[in-house]
């Protein structure tokens, strides 16, 4: 079965570093929250919880978790970890998005 989301070997590779040794780390959430300059931005974080509507995506060691509604925004969506010149991050690449800020983080649908 086919994940909703995708999660790419370097953005796995990159969540088992950030997590490795933390006792109480469930894995990354990302979330989609309003606000940003087009619309939604997505909010990356340490998941120290896991909630009842999160849905678990589990790739090479690594987990992510993303809410129910979050993932309504997100479906289809591949994540990615990138090292570039303007530094490192995750990096979402979603079809839903209409259109997006210059940094990636904010999107249209």
């Amino acid at each position: 079965m086919e994940s909703i989301v995708n999660i790419t070997a370097r953005a796995a590779n990159r969540i088992c570093e950030i997590t490795a040794g933390q006792n109480e780390t469930h894995g990354l959430r990302i979330s989609v929250n309003g606000g940003g300059c087009s619309g939604f931005q997505y909010d990356f974080a340490i998941a120290t919880d896991r909630n009842d509507d999160d849905i678990a995506i589990e790739k090479d060691g690594a987990t992510v978790l993303i809410d129910s509604v979050s993932l309504g925004y997100m479906s289809g969506s591949t994540v990615d970890f990138v090292d570039d010149l303007i530094g490192q991050s995750f990096k979402v690449q979603n079809p839903l998005a209409k259109a997006s800020c210059g940094c990636g983080t904010s999107f249209t649908i």
